[in-house]
């Protein structure tokens, strides 16, 4: 189902803006009238303007590191014999964001009125994603609600681990390439057609190379702006063009076919589905709902649609190992686990299994490919930078040697 964006007024009047998927927004606005809220607007998440740059910007009440300590803590509070209730009005203590307060409060007061803690953890507005909400209603109906949480928490902790080793192995490469490209465009912009302009007075003859890097600094001092723009505007359109459907899956399907970046992304991208699907299973939520929620988590578009085939295929009696396969998108050790978790009666226990060995291999690719990465950028840069330094020093040389 597609996802809107919303803005209410609760029951306070405060203004409330969130994200929910839908199958129009009529249906939006009928839930929101449920909820006990006064719809203001509701349209398609796609069509916010700058969607994927506010989002990188606007604070969530509950994200990251704060959704593993929120859940920890009220697992630990369970665990100790303290009623829910009582729990969330221990935890309406501890954070200092005032947004944060406002979500636990509206919580504990839902609680307080009858309704199941799954239940008003759905309705704050997309702060809490489908997976928790499924499992939190799973541990409800299992009676077990702290273990539950507690493996819900280590689910979210294991995930954002992972994460932050991806983003990791990025952020030195990236901060590399930003600095040296600035420097050298420094050097080509400013440096350089300082010695052209001395070149041009002393009417000297120049090497063929001095002259090319020469006329290249004259075009980044000219039209510097432009060389600023164009990765900007093109940044720009590709966030643009990512949210349109069918071009995010032509785009997701021909990441998956590159040859160093398509294994590694499916490499992880199996191990989210996993352990999604592991924990969800573990905590009883049935095998379709849960590949309905484990699609949701994929970010490769390609192996979401292969997932929802499988889906698919599963509801008319096909195994999982079996119904993943046809799809020939996911890797065939991951395939070989699943139909032994299958076979054996332990699916749950194996698909946790085949996230941890999944995860290991990534982390092991992540860090050769960090370790190939950066000597062979700074080597490639270095060099770039000495060729210019070459050809701007090589007529003084000569010309110190014509003098002498």
């Amino acid at each position: 189902m597609p996802l809107y964006r919303y803005k209410a007024l609760n029951p306070r009047g405060e203004l409330l803006d969130g994200q929910m998927e839908a199958g129009n927004d009529a249906e939006v606005v009928l839930r929101l009238q449920e909820q006990g809220h006064l719809p203001v607007e509701a349209r398609l998440a796609s069509a916010a303007g700058g969607g994927a740059w506010r989002a990188l910007f606007k604070p969530r009440p509950f994200a990251g590191q704060r959704l593993v300590q929120f859940t920890q803590q009220l697992a630990t509070l369970l665990g100790a014999g303290q009623p829910l209730d009582r729990a969330l009005t221990i935890l309406l203590e501890l954070p200092e964001d005032e947004a944060a307060k406002r979500t636990i409060a509206d919580i504990r007061d839902a609680v307080r009125g009858g309704t199941a803690l799954s239940t008003a953890l759905e309705r704050q507005h997309g702060a809490f994603g489908k997976l928790y909400v499924n499992m939190v209603r799973a541990g409800e109906a299992g009676g077990s609600l702290h273990e539950t949480l507690a493996r819900l928490a280590d689910y979210l902790e294991r995930s954002r681990a992972m994460q932050g080793r991806v983003l990791n192995a990025m952020i030195y490469p990236a901060i590399l390439l930003l600095m040296v490209g600035l420097s050298l465009l420094f050097l080509l912009g400013f440096v350089v057609p300082q010695f052209a302009a001395m070149y041009d007075s002393l009417d000297a003859p120049l090497p063929w190379f001095s002259q090319i890097v020469l006329g290249v600094g004259m075009f980044v001092r000219d039209w510097w702006i432009v060389l600023l723009a164009v990765p900007a505007l093109a940044l720009w359109w590709g966030e643009r063009k990512l949210r349109d459907p069918a071009f995010r899956a032509r785009f997701d399907q021909w990441i998956l076919r590159q040859k160093f970046a398509g294994p590694l992304l499916a490499r992880l991208e199996t191990a989210r589905l996993a352990r999604t699907l592991g924990t969800l299973l573990k905590n009883g939520v049935p095998l379709l709902t849960a590949l309905g929620i484990g699609r949701n988590v994929l970010g490769n578009r390609a192996l979401a649609d292969a997932v929802e085939a499988a889906a698919d295929e599963v509801k008319n009696g096909v195994g999982l190992a079996a119904a993943l396969a046809r799809g020939k998108r996911f890797p065939r050790l991951a395939l070989q686990m699943i139909q032994v978790g299958e076979e054996s009666g332990a699916l749950d226990t194996m698909l946790l299994k085949t996230a941890d060995t999944f995860e290991q291999e990534t982390s092991l690719a992540l860090d050769r490919l960090l370790a190939a990465l950066v000597p062979v950028v700074t080597v490639l840069l270095a060099g770039i930078v000495g060729v210019v330094i070459l050809a701007v020093l090589t007529p003084i040389y000569d010309l110190t040697n014509v003098i002498g």
